[in-house]
């Protein structure tokens, strides 16, 4: 059964109009960013499998070009289309970091290092500079390293 077969009620585009974003299950949210399937599978089956073969969302949004376009019915645009949804995040959360007082805690300090750094195959030594008041002026990253040292 095609998609636009199933009830509008369960289709996830138009569940996420009804009932908000937070209502969508990760394979749902994937699928209306896929759009479409594979021959004889619908999206969400396709939006299933790749969450499965890639650990989650993060694994999915983290793979290299050439691991995610090995996918059937998965090219180049899918993934550049995925790869700018993963930034506008990352700059939305880190937005709200800093229009915040964001680093007078460990936690908040630790999220937004997470958003910057979280994707990086190798350790990387980050110096935030802050005024006074715990707001950012400037962060520069001092050193690269290997998997386990920078």
């Amino acid at each position: 059964m095609s998609l636009h077969e199933w009830p509008a009620s369960e289709r996830p585009r138009e569940k996420l109009l009804a009932s908000g974003a937070a209502s969508l299950s990760d394979a749902e949210l994937l699928a209306i960013f896929l759009r479409t399937g594979t021959r004889g599978r619908h999206v969400l089956d396709t939006a299933r499998d790749l969450i499965r073969e890639f650990g989650g969302l993060r694994g999915i949004l983290n793979a290299p070009m050439e691991t995610f376009c090995a996918r059937p019915g998965l090219g180049s645009s899918k993934y550049a289309l995925l790869q700018a949804v993963n930034e506008l995040s990352q700059r939305c959360l880190r937005e709200k970091l800093l229009r915040e007082d964001a680093f007078t805690s460990s936690g908040t300090t630790r999220r937004y290092v997470q958003s910057r750094l979280g994707s990086r195959g190798r350790e990387v030594f980050l110096c935030l500079f802050l005024d006074n008041q715990h707001r950012l002026i400037a962060q520069e990253e001092l050193f690269l390293g290997t998997i386990d040292g920078a």
